[in-house]
């Protein structure tokens, strides 16, 4: 006999759960779906005995996927891309100056002081309506939040991305050092003996963006005695204001020092070899073929796919 509609998996519901496995609560998909926390859980409810799994279970304030759950996830948002493509009308072309979006980008200290400036610039003189909005980035989540939408792009050097993520190579960079014009040893600071003896500022590599830089830090590291370092923190942006008022020298990406030009700070190359940095664009599969998305795309590749400035 065949099954009723009601007797089968239902999208809406679906959807609800992928929601709930994001947030891990369902007091925030609740929140987002304009619903009420029971609706959700008559849902979940609903999905358990479908599914024959308890899908997620409660610790605390948080819900906890079950290994089934978590099995679910990757053909679940296919499954629910897939629908979107077919709900959405087909838009072949994205008018800016008649468009009202929000473009979103996931973007590290150092990525809000280089792309922004022109990319707002951009957007400004492209349409009147549209806006841009900076997410701090940190690189432990930034693939789901692309999934999800609550990001279009991110932009920075992250060695470990996702595979399955989309990615757009945009410039290399490299390092250079930076200490303040009047540094007493500014001469000496350029030979590996100089370098070495300096009291240096050294940003550490984290997992909120700057995961790239762990080989760099490194290389720093295996140069300068501990004893000689003067302060370590977390910001590249802090690290330069730091070295523009103290006798400390940082070392950071060569764009970033060359958009900081204003702070007055003799730039150089420091004398131990320290890889570059590849700066790339990223995006979800989801929004690959979004005529929005594909303007943003392009107009971050057109403003920043160039070489680093010479030091």
């Amino acid at each position: 006999m065949p099954r009723s509609n009601d007797q089968g998996v239902r999208l809406r519901d679906l959807e609800v759960l992928e929601l709930v496995l994001r947030e891990h609560s369902l007091t925030r998909a609740a929140e987002q779906l304009e619903t009420t926390q029971p609706t959700i859980s008559k849902v979940l409810a609903r999905l358990r005995a479908q599914l024959g799994d308890p899908l997620l279970v409660r610790d605390g304030p948080v819900m906890r996927p079950t290994p089934r759950a978590t099995e679910l996830v990757t053909p679940l948002r296919a499954l629910l891309l897939a629908a979107d493509g077919l709900r959405r009308p087909a838009r072949a072309v994205f008018d800016p100056a008649a468009s009202d979006r929000t473009f979103r980008l996931l973007l590290t200290d150092v990525g809000m002081i280089r792309f922004l400036p022109s990319l707002t610039a951009h957007l400004s003189a492209a349409g009147p309506w549209l806006r841009l909005e900076a997410i701090p980035l940190d690189s432990r989540h930034f693939e789901a939040k692309l999934a999800a939408g609550e990001a279009d792009v991110a932009i920075g050097a992250f060695p470990g991305a996702p595979r399955d993520l989309r990615r757009q190579r945009l410039y290399v960079d490299r390092y250079v050092s930076v200490a303040r014009r009047a540094h007493p040893a500014l001469r000496r600071l350029r030979s590996a003996a100089g370098f070495r003896n300096a009291r240096h500022i050294l940003v550490t590599a984290s997992e909120t963006g700057h995961g790239a830089h762990r080989v760099a830090q490194g290389a720093i590291e295996a140069t300068i005695a501990a004893d000689h370092i003067l302060l370590r923190l977390p910001s590249f942006v802090a690290a330069a204001a730091v070295a523009a008022r103290t006798d400390g020298v940082a070392t950071v990406p060569a764009n970033l020092a060359h958009d900081l030009g204003r702070m007055r700070l003799a730039v150089f190359r420091p004398p131990i070899a320290i890889p570059p940095i590849e700066v790339a664009q990223y995006w979800h599969e989801r929004y690959q073929r979004d005529p929005g998305h594909r303007w943003l795309r392009q107009t971050c590749a057109t403003l920043f796919a160039v070489r680093a400035p010479a030091a």
